[in-house]
């Protein structure tokens, strides 16, 4: 039995000591790296969105097929010497690009092309190489959170694929007799849609690692299942017009009428179903290509309004933000789009165009991650 005590006994005293609380095991999370990926992967993102503007340049500049070769390891050496560049060149002059639209350049007029197009494989091999580099770091270190193993294995396995498909795409314009002096545009749409699909992983990744994971569990209680609902059929929807944009860039169809509203003069287009069979028009015809995406654009338009006002009814200041943003960037982007077309789609105004496709990809993602899990708004604010 304890003796009495002083009541001018220091309360903090050695007598007094009390076990420390444990913390539990979602407050241990702490202990693993989710900074530190969270930083290396806005590395990625970074990279990524690179390599979007640097294909977008490759592409605009015709870069694309001067190198006829996929050679992961060996080609990221360039030409070293005045027979190396020659032997390129000879090589570029065998396909249909050169033979058909090309025949006019000289050796220095290919190097200029070929440095794009290396330029761009290069920084693709960056990526890996980043990629592959901290995740080893991270996994080795055993610094990943319980589950995130799978979710950056599959960022890598995503570029991989990249990689493929970027030949694939490239080869369809490698041709002799085919009469090919571009890529297939479906192909190219392909490609462009996977970077955005990866480029959309990583920045949810992102926000996810931006809160610790009680935080999250508990956002997910107060979850806004229209404003959610509505900023997911909108992502996919604006993910449709980035892949028919592609295919618009594919075929350079954003030069073909260069008049708003109409087209050539009318509403729709005259001769958009000149090729056999029909169903080849959607994706090679420059007039109803273009057709399509401003009239995929208008709807677009017209589903973000009703987003913004489901989102801007949110009782949350962060989240509003977040639908106000999403809508300023899509209005933004009209906008863009229509001086595009007036101005013949110049390499800068194109690229531009390209680029704010990327914000607003993400700023979708944005409200639509603050539509499932929002940050309580404390009663000042509200």
């Amino acid at each position: 039995m304890s003796g009495k005590r002083s009541i001018f006994e220091e309360v903090g005293s050695e007598t007094d000591a009390r076990p420390v609380a444990q913390a539990g095991g979602i407050d241990r999370g702490r202990s693993y790296a989710r900074r530190g990926i969270r930083i290396w992967l806005m590395i990625l993102f970074s990279l990524v969105v690179l390599m979007i503007a640097v294909g977008g340049l490759t592409r605009l500049t015709d870069s694309g097929l001067s190198i006829t070769e996929w050679r992961p390891l060996t080609g990221a050496i360039p030409p070293m010497n005045e027979a190396d560049w020659q032997q390129e060149f000879a090589k570029y002059q065998e396909i249909d690009e050169f033979r058909i639209q090309n025949q006019w350049m000289e050796l220095s007029d290919f190097k200029v092309i070929y440095w794009w197009e290396w330029g761009h494989r290069q920084l693709g091999r960056v990526i890996g190489l980043v990629w592959a580099v901290g995740f080893l770091w991270f996994l080795v270190r055993r610094k990943i959170p319980p589950g995130w193993v799978p979710r950056l294995i599959g960022i890598g396995a995503l570029g991989g694929l990249q990689g493929a498909v970027g030949w694939w795409m490239v080869h369809s314009g490698v041709t002799q007799g085919e009469g090919m002096t571009d890529v297939a545009s479906y192909r190219l749409a392909t490609h462009l849609g996977l970077a955005f699909v990866i480029l959309g992983f990583i920045a949810w990744y992102v926000m996810l690692l931006g809160r610790e994971e009680r935080d999250l569990m508990q956002a997910r209680r107060g979850k806004e299942r229209a404003a959610w609902g509505m900023s997911t059929g909108l992502l996919h929807f604006a993910f449709l017009q980035i892949l028919i944009g592609a295919l618009v860039a594919g075929i350079d169809a954003g030069r073909s009428y260069t008049d708003w509203p109409l087209m050539g003069g009318q509403v729709f287009p005259p001769n958009a179903f000149y090729l056999e069979p029909v169903w080849r028009n959607f994706f090679e015809s420059p007039g109803l290509v273009q057709f399509v995406h401003r009239i995929v654009g208008y709807l677009l338009f017209a589903l973000a309004i009703g987003v913004w006002i489901v989102g801007r009814r949110s009782p949350h200041k962060r989240t509003r933000f977040a639908f106000n943003a999403a809508f300023a960037a899509i209005v933004l982007q009209i906008v863009l789009g229509i001086m595009t077309v007036l101005y013949g789609a110049p390499l800068q105004v194109a690229i531009l165009h390209q680029l704010l496709a990327v914000a607003v990809w993400v700023l979708i993602l944005r409200a639509r991650f603050l539509a499932g899990y929002p940050v309580a708004s404390s009663i000042r604010e509200g």
